[in-house]
């Protein structure tokens, strides 16, 4: 009955009130600067009055105006309100006292902060704890953090619903290992009793950008690495920046002829791409249009800070990232740990917020969608990837990291049993990650400065460094700006000139020449630059390299003169043999994409330690061929069928999905694209 219902609402919010008006007297008796009496004193219950009016107003003010200051500053960037959280809070305190019609109560500012995160945080766990015992209520307090605003859970179908949990640069031996050590104690019961691990295996570009793109929209066609030159536009795509991820999505869109596996009822939670969905928050390829009712990019910082008890929560977490991460890298100094790569500078906010803030606000709109019985939900976490990167995959560090998103999945798995239909929950990664020490740590120049030098011209005495591309900073940057803006440093047209453009995907290397508008040859090559490709082929650090042969179509090479046309690799495998089955069909698949670069360089590759050298500042990388990077993992219910031979690709992902989705007997992803609907 209603009046239940409201009843045991006014109980827990009494209860609550009485929790709060007696952590306010306890943090008077104990802070110097926190009082609830006049100077001259007052009796007991003359301050008990005095902190239940405190208590009530404070908390009056947090669930008024607490949800429009956020509101408000969504307008500047998501790490600054994450600094202002303790000063509002503490502003809102200040307030609550000054409208006690006694006169009675003050707080320096700074006691002020402490007062309000506490009275906050015990606020949260009271209620908490007191809505878990009526699974209604816990209902409705989880859809009312995660921004639903409808009265009461909407009508589902009785059909299961999927929620897909990305678990960025998780590979399938890092995840066993952790299940094994412990780590993961949700995975290992999860695999004992109702799921089943599959290994699949990457294109040649093992990054977030190609495998994302595949997964969601069923196309990764033309996409050679994370960031690589169009001659046709003058312009470097960079997979995780804004404008490219939108581009990207039109053009799988246009060559798959769907919108995506989530156009029907479907969310997108913290992705580079929609997958079509209706629902979307945090998605970097809407980050670039104006705020509209279709583009939400940034709404899930609402939905989430408008708590002020999740505002506070997260806050602490970040501050207390940010000091591990400090702590945790300079013991790596002292120890002089092999390989190691820079980690200061806004590396450690960086980090903290991929560990702390990224992970809260999606798996907080997961919990909502479910709520909402949405039929098909996609939420990346990009935590260990960005953790990984820089400490190693199999770190200390990113193990911690590792229990901490076992714990959300926990998390996910309690919120689906008060969900309103049945959801089957599917863990998988994109990609994993290769470890070794760096391309210019290893031989003191980048592969830019090798390029130069086969090429004949100046390299500079101090080679400089070829920063991470790491998929967390575009979710820091896209959090940082308003959409639709782009500094000049991102609009990457670099001027037209003989010099090539050397860029770097992890341990795989493009280079092309942009004042020649379409792909060169090996002969143009040879005849242009003479010492070029055997320098390269000749390099201990380079495995192998790929290039248009107008003899033989495509051509690798490797050291000492070999050359081995592509549709002989199966034969020949040359120098591809190290880098295990497969290897020669991404290679070609790769070699028919027309913006692939004139030379696609693939660094060694230690076969025995499963090492590679990254082009790229980062001691555990991916984006080539090599080791653990193209081995991921597909985590998924044995109630659904169990996919067919190896998987292949990240296109053949899709279709699995697509296929379970169906098995649900869901709505089906429709066919036509977005531009036959509208003719």
């Amino acid at each position: 009955m209603w009046w239940r219902r409201v009843a045991s609402q006014v109980g827990r919010s009494v209860a609550v009130w009485v929790v709060s008006t007696l952590t306010m007297l306890v943090l008077a008796g104990v802070l110097p600067d926190f009082r609830l009496q006049s100077p001259d004193g007052d009796s007991a219950t003359r301050i008990a009055v005095t902190a239940a009016f405190g208590a009530g107003a404070f908390g009056l003010l947090s669930a008024l105006v607490w949800p429009l200051l956020v509101r408000l500053l969504l307008l500047v960037p998501a790490l600054v309100l994450g600094a202002l959280v303790f000063f509002l809070n503490g502003a809102l305190l200040l307030l609550a006292l000054d409208l006690n019609p006694a006169e009675r109560g003050d707080a320096a500012p700074e006691t002020a902060v402490v007062v309000a995160a506490v009275m906050s945080a015990v606020a949260s766990a009271t209620g908490g704890a007191l809505a878990v015992r009526d699974d209604e209520a816990y209902r409705r307090r989880l859809y009312r953090l995660a921004d639903r605003r409808r009265r009461s859970i909407p009508a589902c179908p009785a059909t299961p619903g999927m929620v897909f949990v990305q678990l960025d640069g998780v590979g399938h031996d890092v995840l066993l290992d952790a299940v094994g050590k412990g780590l993961m104690p949700t995975v290992g019961r999860w695999l004992e009793r109702t799921h089943r691990l599959t290994p699949w295996r990457t294109d040649w570009s093992s990054q977030t950008g190609a495998s994302q793109l595949g997964i969601l929209h069923g196309s990764n066609h033309d996409v050679p690495a994370f960031r690589w030159y169009e001659k046709d536009r003058g312009e470097v795509m960079v997979s995780n920046r804004p404008t490219s991820a939108a581009e990207l999505q039109r053009r799988a869109v246009r060559h798959s002829g769907h919108d995506g596996l989530l156009a029907v009822d479907g969310a997108s939670r913290g992705n580079l791409f929609s997958g079509g969905a209706e629902e979307q928050a945090l998605v970097l390829s809407i980050a670039t249009r104006r705020r509209s009712r279709e583009n939400r990019s940034r709404a899930g910082y609402f939905a989430y800070f408008s708590d002020p008890a999740n505002a506070v929560r997260t806050a602490l977490s970040f501050i207390a990232e940010v000091g591990r991460e400090i702590g945790q890298s300079t013991k790596a100094r002292a120890r002089k740990t092999r390989p190691r790569v820079g980690r200061g500078g806004l590396y450690p906010f960086v980090r903290a917020f991929a560990t702390v803030v990224e992970r809260d606000v999606v798996v907080a709109a997961v919990m909502g969608d479910m709520l909402a019985g949405r039929t098909a939900v996609y939420a990346d976490l990009v935590a260990y990837d960005e953790v990984a990167h820089h400490s190693g995959p199999r770190s200390r560090d990113a193990e911690k990291v590792l229990e901490r998103l076992d714990r959300a999945l926990a998390l996910i798995e309690n919120v689906a049993e008060h969900a309103p239909r049945p959801y089957r929950i599917v863990v998988l990664s994109d990609h994993g990650q290769s470890p070794g020490e760096t391309f210019r740590t290893r031989y003191g120049l980048t592969l830019g400065d090798l390029v130069r030098a086969g090429c004949g011209l100046p390299v500079s005495r101090k080679a400089e460094r070829t920063h991470s591309g790491a998929e967390a900073r575009a979710a820091v940057r896209a959090a940082l700006r308003r959409p639709g803006r782009e500094g000049r440093r991102e609009k990457y047209r670099p001027a037209r000139g003989s010099e090539p453009i050397v860029l770097a995907s992890g341990n795989l290397g493009l280079v092309s020449f942009p004042d020649v508008h379409h792909r060169m040859s090996k002969e143009e090559i040879d005849a242009r630059h003479p010492a070029l490709l055997t320098t390269l082929a000749n390099h201990p650090g380079i495995g192998f390299l790929l290039v248009r042969s107008e003899e033989h179509g495509g051509v690798v090479l490797g050291p000492f003169g070999t050359e081995i046309p592509v549709d002989r690799l199966d034969e020949v495998p040359g120098p591809l043999a190290e880098f295990g089955v497969g290897a020669a069909d991404v290679v070609r698949r790769t070699h028919s994409f027309p913006h692939t670069a004139d030379i696609m360089v693939n660094s060694w590759y230690d076969p025995e330690e499963g090492e590679v050298l990254a082009f790229e500042e980062q001691i555990g990388s991916h984006g080539g061929l090599g080791g653990a990077q193209a081995k991921p993992f597909l985590l998924s219910p044995r109630a659904l069928s169990e996919p067919e031979g190896e998987i292949v690709g990240a296109e053949r992902i899709h279709r699995v999905l697509r296929g379970w989705l169906d098995e649900a007997g869901g709505p089906q992803v429709p066919l036509e694209s977005a531009e036959e609907k509208a003719a």
